[in-house]
């Protein structure tokens, strides 16, 4: 498989998928840039080997063109952080976006407007009926690969060589995030540096373990969660779970939950769960108390108390010091740690001290010789928020395709390059 290292794009262009689609302010202002920062070295890198490179991403979730999602709205920062005057296409598969790539000349920059105007990036019907019937969905969806398939033709007419840098849409089977490799040789298409850090980073993760491994599921609910977890219990010694899901676990086994989050339609599920840890041997971590409030509220009264004792009107929204001490001292002891979603609403000030004592944890056991992935919105947010990123292994830009590579499932991104 070609590298990105060992690819010289001097003369060359290169269509790179980027995931640019980062978190804009009422005015426009980029509130983080991370993800930008991310795909620099694979950006430069192809300028400075005296390549040029047409800039392909996606920005929220468009149903066709409008202002709100315009990649116009981060050109400036774009460009001020390649170090380059970066141009820009009003339009990513129309005459101009054909006319300033064929005009590239070495070392200069291209960003495409948003991909996800077009319906055809995705591959999904726009505008069909809600009582459409079968033969017009049929229809419809045999007319959307029909363009689609020009669109990724056109897309990809552009460049010499595709670089895939978007981890975050690799799950995706997409025009630019996985069909356009079609269009190159082996030799021409390939990672870029942010998706080879994540692709190493999960494949360590599931197949080069070292013992113990610990899981920390984090989030709401159970269901969001299952194929994971039950993709986990094959491969971990332990398994922490926290967030929200704690009291739908909690609530099956019989406790008081209060007011808290509770998806009451799986509690047999979480009893299953339960029953397979024990039947796997694995050690599943729950927890034992809580930080309640009397609201969902930063200044709502707050208490703790017993997991499976929390009082009518309350509702668990962090874990409490003793479950801080037990999760601490299972994950301090590990060798591999996997941290996806906090342990409670830590955006609310006052409900941080669980996740920000795990992610410490966290750190502690990276310094002693651990690897740890932090990966998810919700965990990524936490490790930057209290400053602990840099104590961490790895910091995954990847939210769902990091839970689904986990889950074990191929990656249309990752297969289109590699081949499985």
């Amino acid at each position: 498989m070609q590298t990105i290292d060992n690819f010289n794009f001097a003369e060359k262009k290169a269509f790179v998928r980027v995931d640019f689609n980062v978190p804009l302010d009422e005015n426009f202002n980029i509130t983080d840039d991370t993800r930008i920062r991310a795909a620099l070295p694979t950006l430069k890198k192809i300028l400075s080997d005296g390549g040029s490179v047409i800039i392909g991403s996606h920005l929220g979730r468009p149903k066709g063109v409008t202002d709100q999602f315009s990649l116009k709205h981060i050109l400036a920062h774009v460009s001020q952080l390649l170090g380059v005057d970066v141009q820009f296409a009003n339009d990513c598969v129309g005459e101009e976006a054909k006319v300033k790539a064929s005009a590239l000349q070495p070392g200069e920059a291209l960003l495409l407007e948003n991909l996800r105007f077009y319906a055809e990036e995705e591959g999904k019907p726009r505008g069909l009926a809600e009582d459409a019937s079968d033969e017009e969905k049929s229809t419809a969806k045999k007319a959307i690969k029909e363009s689609q398939k020009k669109f990724t033709e056109t897309l990809a007419s552009y460049a010499d060589a595709y670089v895939n840098d978007a981890f975050g849409t690799a799950h995706r089977a997409h025009a630019s995030t996985a069909l356009i490799a079609d269009y190159f040789d082996a030799d021409h298409k390939m990672f870029g540096y942010l998706m080879e850090k994540e692709v190493n980073a999960v494949e360590k993760i599931l197949n080069d373990i070292n013992r113990p491994f610990t899981a920390i599921m984090g989030g709401s609910k159970v269901s969001s969660k299952i194929e994971i977890i039950e993709n986990l219990l094959n491969k971990v010694n332990n398994l922490i779970i926290a967030g929200g899901m704690t009291y739908t676990f909690t609530k099956a086994q019989g406790g008081k939950i209060g007011n808290s989050i509770c998806e009451n339609d799986k509690l047999d599920l979480a009893l299953d769960l339960i029953q397979k840890a024990k039947e796997k041997g694995v050690n599943l971590v729950l927890a034992v108390d809580a930080k309640i409030a009397d609201s969902f509220s930063n200044d709502a009264k707050t208490d703790f108390c017993s997991v499976n004792e929390i009082p009518d009107g309350w509702e668990g929204l962090d874990i409490g010091p003793e479950t801080e001490k037990i999760f601490a001292d299972v994950i301090k002891q590990s060798k591999t740690i996997l941290w996806n979603g906090p342990t409670g609403v830590f955006e609310f000030e006052n409900f941080t001290h669980g996740t920000r004592s795990v992610g410490e944890a966290v750190v502690e056991a990276t310094k002693n010789g651990a690897f740890s992935l932090v990966g998810g919105g919700d965990s990524v947010a936490a490790v930057n928020k209290f400053g602990l990123a840099d104590g961490v292994s790895y910091v995954s830009t990847g939210g769902g395709a990091l839970l689904e590579a986990i889950e074990g499932k191929v990656l249309p991104g990752i297969k289109a390059i590699r081949g499985y």
